[in-house]
């Protein structure tokens, strides 16, 4: 955008080639095949099918899918239909969660206001918003959209709310007067308007210098377009661990096809071996077990006031290490409240005001007859500033119409920006008093004369210096003060600017955009949870270090920088810098997403949360974007991870801490899915080393991982809550998922699953029938890996942890056992699964044996592990 703001409006006329008359339709369509429509281009959405197909890139699919083509062409339909099932349902979760993620722009698109005033054709018409162009002049008046940017050309007291822009919930005060600066933030911009926010009071004629996407908010659209989403830790830690294992499991299959070649085995036979071990490797369910596990905790979270609009940010929230909050509306209430009242020399609490007190009520009176602003059946109307002296009136039971229709307002003095006060007339008691209020400063200079209990005496030096020490205290705890006055006029009187003057001073009302209650605490919790919360705002300075210090983010002044000094500063220096932020104000767009990446290359996982249109590219540009549900806009609910139906700070804490036990539910589920398969890979090596029959057929192997694995694994997924998680520090998102003391815990457990299974195929061979040890091999495993899902709920003994704790490993153990026993004595099914009929003997053997993994680890756990 031109530097418009120092321009005067005449000269932002002439340099846009806009008259008197407004634009002229001929000049209209010019200027449409020119800038285009008023609207925000949509970004290129991938369709379903591109997005399916990004779903079987995963190194371990193409794996799958090589082996179900194999199983094919070797004529092993069976192996084949399960592979592919196993493949396109995680492929169709995948692409059903992408595709309900990506909304930003088109609710950027729904914020523009569907009509606006214009001046065409030297007539005023109204026109739906998209079809403005730049040049055509537009009028606002309170309660509209700004549909456009623009500058100022006429103004009528009017005031903004650029909150959903720049953070700040003051209505901004309007002024056409020139700004001769460089780098004006846009919360300083006073003689424009931009499209997105809301005219609060007063009214204005604007001409249009930008549209579409050259508007602020479409350049915030564009940010929103560039930010990148982040690969969650456990994403990534999957893939990486994916690749590796599927490197292994090719060079295995590989030294194992060889040796069979080498031997004299048939072709045949060779592949069907290598790809009996390639699915015995490969944890097939992996993927869907952790889609359920954590759409699981989503909907456990979802009952805590945290809806997760994409699964794997379940997981992201347990390694968050910084939280960058914004200040409006998320820490605080997003509504002005008074706070403190000083009058007749006193410093009184809002909720402790005594009516029965001449100069304490006459305050309230004046504070709700000086007013513009209305509550109706609980919506509120006008100056966020004004309803906070509603408001204060309503604890008192004084309702502001009743008010003034008792003292009737027969004149008044607009608000106007410059002076910064505004005045009524009322008729109070059979008297005519001006009422006056607006800025201590500019009004003390007006004043002559103070009211105190003692009665109406003379404004000397003394009380104004008390007076300005008490402004300056209000002021320092970031409170917006505002001064009253009175004086009597003559009945008839016409006031103007002049009666300004000679008043006679009555206190001063403090106010201010409080934090909500549970903030405190639960920053605190963030604290001894090792989570450094950082403040974000578009807000000022004092307001926002005054809000910092409340509730406990903000410990030194020299922690606090403003968006100025971070525009001087290279990414590098502020990523040296970072650290020793806690408060950053005056903020815009894309600081935040600055700030945001400064913390990710200094390897911390980053939440950021946020209401604003403003905050929609942070919030996608953090690993996980937490917006409000009350106050949000529809842009940052779209652009985040997670949303809070109730807008409170404390929920974050609540899912961090869901968070952190989903993640290690999930590690202890794929503990118990590579220990089993490790077991089954064991057995198959070891019949290959030994020249012996293939222990497996694909389909065992793959009812092993889909049913007798996947029901356990998903059962530890739910296990519950760690009371003690939130004590620990954050995860380091560089330890890796197969850690060496993961691994050396999966070696061991599958060494003794894979240990039992070779002895009960040992004897199966033994009665020289090679269907029946296969048919043990298989049972036993089975089992083994069933029972073992106990093992793998924790690292303590189940005796610690509770043995009927989680209700959903027994029903898991249970279900299993029925199916595997379905497969062992249904003749339609031991055709299809080959499987040779069992005695009592075989069955009991296969069941000691299943039992010993169990029995084992508990006992060394019982002796040896200390708790957590």
């Amino acid at each position: 955008m031109s530097e418009f703001y120092r321009k005067k409006p005449e000269e932002t006329l002439k340099t846009l080639g806009v008259t008197e008359q407004g634009l002229h339709d001929d000049e209209v369509k010019k200027r449409r095949e020119q800038y285009g429509y008023n609207e925000l281009e949509e970004g290129k959405q991938k369709t379903a099918i591109e997005v399916f197909i990004e779903q079987l890139k995963d190194f371990l699919v193409i794996i799958l899918m090589a082996a179900a083509t194999i199983s094919a062409f070797l004529g092993k339909i069976e192996s084949t239909v399960v592979i592919l099932f196993v493949v396109v349902l995680n492929a169709v979760l995948g692409t059903i969660q992408h595709l309900k993620a990506e909304q930003s722009l088109n609710s950027l698109k729904a914020l523009s206001s569907p009509t606006a005033k214009v001046l065409r054709n030297g007539q005023k018409t109204e026109i739906p918003s998209k079809e403005i162009v730049v040049g055509d002049v537009l009028y606002l008046d309170a309660g509209d959209f700004v549909s456009a940017d623009g500058r100022i050309i006429e103004n009528y007291s009017l005031q903004i709310n650029e909150s959903s822009l720049t953070g700040e919930s003051v209505s901004v005060m309007k002024s056409v007067e020139v700004i001769d600066k460089d780098d004006v933030p846009i919360g300083d911009k006073k003689n424009m308007v931009f499209s997105g926010s809301f005219v609060t009071y007063g009214r204005g004629v604007i001409v249009v210098t930008d549209i579409g996407m050259k508007t602020e908010i479409g350049k915030i659209a564009r940010l929103l377009g560039t930010a990148q989403e982040k690969k969650t830790p456990l994403q990534v830690n999957l893939d990486n661990f994916g690749k590796k294992l599927a490197m292994a499991i090719i060079a295995i299959a590989a030294v194992i096809f060889t040796l069979d070649m080498i031997r004299g085995l048939p072709l045949v036979d060779s592949f069907m071996f290598a790809i009996a071990l390639a699915v015995a490797a490969i944890p097939e369910a992996l993927s869907s077990i952790v889609t359920i596990v954590l759409a699981t905790g989503t909907q456990k979270m979802a009952k805590e006031n945290a809806i997760i609009r994409k699964l794997p940010a379940v997981e992201t929230l347990g390694s968050v290490s910084i939280v960058c909050s914004d200040k409006t509306g998320t820490l605080t209430q997003n509504k002005m409240t008074v706070q403190y009242v000083y009058v007749d020399n006193k410093v009184v609490e809002y909720d402790k005001l005594d009516l029965e007190k001449p100069m304490e009520h006459r305050i309230i009176l004046m504070a709700l007859l000086c007013n513009d602003s209305v509550t109706v059946v609980k919506k509120e109307i006008g100056d966020p500033t004004e309803i906070a002296l509603v408001n204060l009136g309503d604890i008192y039971g004084l309702d502001e119409l009743v008010v003034r229709e008792q003292y009737h307002r027969v004149g008044e003095i607009p608000f106007d920006s410059d002076r910064k006060l505004m005045s009524t007339v009322n008729r109070i008691d059979g008297r005519y008093l001006m009422c006056t209020k607006g800025a201590s400063d500019v009004l003390l200079s007006r004043i002559t004369k103070i009211e105190t209990s003692g009665g109406i005496v003379d404004f000397t030096e003394e009380h104004k210096r008390e007076v300005e020490k008490i402004n300056r205290d209000f002021s320092s705890n970031g409170l917006r003060v505002l001064g009253f006055a009175y004086k009597e006029v003559l009945e008839g009187h016409e006031v103007g600017l002049e009666d300004e003057r000679d008043m006679v001073f009555i206190g001063l009302i403090s106010m201010m955009d409080p934090p909500r209650p549970e903030s405190a605490p639960a920053v605190e919790e963030c604290v001894k949870a090792g989570i450094k919360v950082v403040m974000i705002t578009g807000d000022h300075r004092i307001t926002a270090s005054a809000i910092a210090r409340q509730i406990g983010i903000l410990k030194d002044e020299s922690e606090v920088v403003e968006g100025f000094e971070i525009e001087k500063w290279s990414d590098e220096e502020l990523i040296n810098k970072v650290e020793k932020i806690s408060v950053y104000a005056r903020v815009s767009p894309e600081h935040k997403i600055r700030i945001v990446r400064a913390w990710q290359e200094r390897g911390s996982v980053v939440a950021m949360t946020g209401d604003g249109v403003n905050d929609g590219p942070a919030l996608k540009q953090a690993d996980i974007g937490i917006a409000m549900g009350i106050t949000g806009t529809d842009v940052a609910k779209d652009a985040s991870s997670m949303v809070l139906t109730d807008d409170n700070f404390s929920t974050i804490v609540k899912a961090i801490s869901n968070g952190r036990s989903i993640y290690a539910n999930i590690q202890n589920s794929i503990r118990f899915l590579l220990a089993g398969n490790t077991g089954g890979v064991m057995s198959v090596v070891y019949a290959s080393l030994l020249a012996l029959p293939v222990p497996f057929t694909a389909i065992h192997l793959l009812f092993i991982n889909m049913l007798t694995d996947s029901l356990p694994a998903i059962a530890i997924g739910l296990e519950p809550h760690n009371k003690n998680i939130m004590k620990k520090k954050p995860r380091d998102i560089k330890t890796p998922l197969l850690s060496k003391a993961f691994a050396r815990q999966i070696l061991m457990e599958g060494f003794i699953i894979g240990a039992v299974t070779i002895i009960a195929y040992h004897i199966g061979l033994s009665t020289g029938d090679s269907v029946l040890a296969s048919t043990m091999a298989f049972a036993t495993l089975c089992l083994a890996r069933l029972f073992h899902g106990f093992n793998s709920r924790s690292n303590e003994s189940i005796f610690k942890i509770g043995l009927f704790t989680n209700k959903y490993s027994w029903y898991a153990l249970i279900l299993g056992i029925i199916l595997l026993h379905s497969v062992l004595l249904l003749p339609p099914l031991m055709e299809v699964f080959e499987i040779a009929m069992l005695n009592t003997a075989q069955f009991s053997t296969i069941y000691a044996l299943a039992l010993t993994p169990l029995v084992l680890i508990q006992l060394y756990r019982l002796l040896f592990t200390k708790s957590s």
